[in-house]
């Protein structure tokens, strides 16, 4: 198993229960596809540099998870058909920093 960072944009006019949703939802994704959440970290609501889709900012989330390739498979396939996902990207890691937390929710 590798480690995998995994950063979804979410809509901006999505409620603080959706996002919560949108966490678990994608948490028991990698839980039950042999995968293990080591840390999730919700960066709130950021301005994008360009427009994506004609929204201006996104609700951004991150996940760091150790998985294998079907954990990957899986993510793509139920971000492919999100209504509420803008963009995503998945990093592959051979060592994960767990410490380091670049943005911090306001």
């Amino acid at each position: 198993m590798a480690f995998y960072e995994n950063t979804i944009i979410a809509k901006q006019d999505l409620s603080e229960k959706d996002i919560e949703k949108l966490v678990n939802k994608y948490n028991d994704v990698i839980k039950n596809s042999s995968g293990k959440v080591l840390k999730i970290e919700e960066w709130g609501l950021i301005n994008l540099a360009r427009k994506i889709k004609n929204y201006k900012k996104g609700f951004f989330i991150h996940f760091k998870f150790e998985g294998a390739q079907e954990t990957i498979k899986e993510i793509k396939n139920k971000i492919k058909v999100d209504g509420s996902v803008i963009r995503n990207l998945t990093v592959r890691y051979k060592r994960l920093d767990q410490k380091t937390e670049f943005f911090k929710k306001k």
